[in-house]
């Protein structure tokens, strides 16, 4: 179930195999000079830390994350606004797609806590999002393994359409009775990835994740694409259709580089005033 694609957007027989499974692992999606940048660009960025909020996770941890809607024009702004990403989410979903929100999730070692079974569509159904025509892309800051709380994923869960979700700890969690059923009938997946890997997956995928026991850290960049012809009914403290601004891949490097040559980055767009999400999220931990 995965593929080596190199730097280049996904292929017709990748597109098939997110349809039929409802993810496709592209290895190598990013090089080690561009997922260097943002590791280390994550890593150093105070900004991003202040920024990150915690979500319990009913199990005795925490996870935590930075949240954002809207890309900016930093190396974070790159990597979502990249054509590589952007063309492959519009081939997944079928024409235009606009950026719904991104999210660093921080698995320090030891620490980093679990995710409970969910969908994403779980969530985002309450905010006037009439179908599940999103994607998420996972891409692998850290190297992702069994022990550091690698994504787990049921293959084909995505044909089962959205389950009812409940509270977990701070999180919302699946229908469990439904889950377990699923689990019987379907492939369990634990999504092994080296730094630079990414794993698109479908909104309805049922998706976990265990807590960070080891001594390694796995920290991972989420972004997530809804389609234009998708556009919520109602205002959230997510996007509505917002046009996006994509640009060439060769950019997260020239972005990269100057923000470490320039030894700051702009982080006015990270602002809590400036992203509903975050501040609706943080008030709520």
């Amino acid at each position: 179930m995965t593929q080596t694609i190199g730097s280049r957007q996904l292929d017709d027989s990748q597109a098939a195999e997110y349809a039929r499974e409802g993810f496709v692992i592209a290895r190598g999606f990013f090089d080690a000079a561009e997922i260097d940048l943002l590791g280390r660009a994550a890593k150093e960025d105070r900004e991003l830390d202040a920024h990150a909020f915690g979500r319990a996770d009913g199990e005795g941890g925490t996870v935590r994350l930075s949240l954002w809607n809207h890309p900016g024009d930093g190396i974070y702004g790159m990597f979502a606004r990249c054509e590589r990403i952007v063309r492959s989410a519009e081939q997944l979903l079928g024409g235009e797609v606009y950026h719904y929100h991104s999210k660093m999730i921080m698995k320090d070692a030891r620490v980093g806590g679990a995710w409970a079974w969910h969908q994403d569509y779980g969530y985002w159904y309450q905010n006037g999002v009439l179908a599940p025509l999103l994607t998420s892309v996972s891409i692998a800051v850290d190297r992702a393994t069994r022990e550091n709380g690698c994504l787990q994923v049921i293959a084909r869960s995505h044909e089962l359409g959205r389950i009812e979700h409940e509270l977990s700890g701070e999180q919302a969690g699946a229908d469990m009775e439904r889950v377990n059923v699923a689990l019987e009938r379907l492939p369990l997946v634990h999504c092994e990835m080296e730094p630079g890997d990414a794993i698109f997956f479908h909104a309805n995928l049922l998706h976990r994740s265990d807590m960070n026991r080891s001594a390694e850290p796995r920290w991972s960049m989420i972004c997530c694409y809804n389609a234009a012809r998708n556009d919520p009914y109602k205002e959230s403290h997510h996007p509505r259709y917002t046009p996006l601004d994509v640009v060439p891949d060769t950019r997260i490097r020239e972005v990269g580089v100057r923000r470490f040559a320039d030894s700051g980055a702009d982080v006015a767009w990270l602002a809590d005033e400036k992203d509903r999400s975050a501040r609706i999220l943080k008030k709520t931990t």
